[in-house]
């Protein structure tokens, strides 16, 4: 039996969903720390904190992305069954 290379594409409504979530969640959040009742250097280490959050993120999806992507085995029509 043989693998067949799956390039599955994400559809344009599957993108624009998760393109609207992360922005309704980054503006709660934004919105959430500027409203909290505390001091300014709080809402600032709770900004910072958000903003590394997201950032660190975004480093380990791409890592466990190109992790797949690296043992992901190539598709050879020519190989032997």
């Amino acid at each position: 039996m043989s693998e067949t290379a799956d390039k599955s594409q994400n559809t344009a409504a599957f993108y624009g969903q998760a393109v609207a979530s992360f922005a309704v969640a980054m503006a709660a959040t934004a919105i959430g720390i500027f409203k909290l009742h505390a001091d300014a250097w709080v809402r600032a280490f709770l900004g910072i904190a958000v903003l590394y959050l997201v950032t660190s993120a975004f480093t380990l999806a791409k890592v466990i992305r190109d992790r797949q992507d690296g043992t992901r085995r190539a598709y050879n029509p020519f190989e032997k069954l």
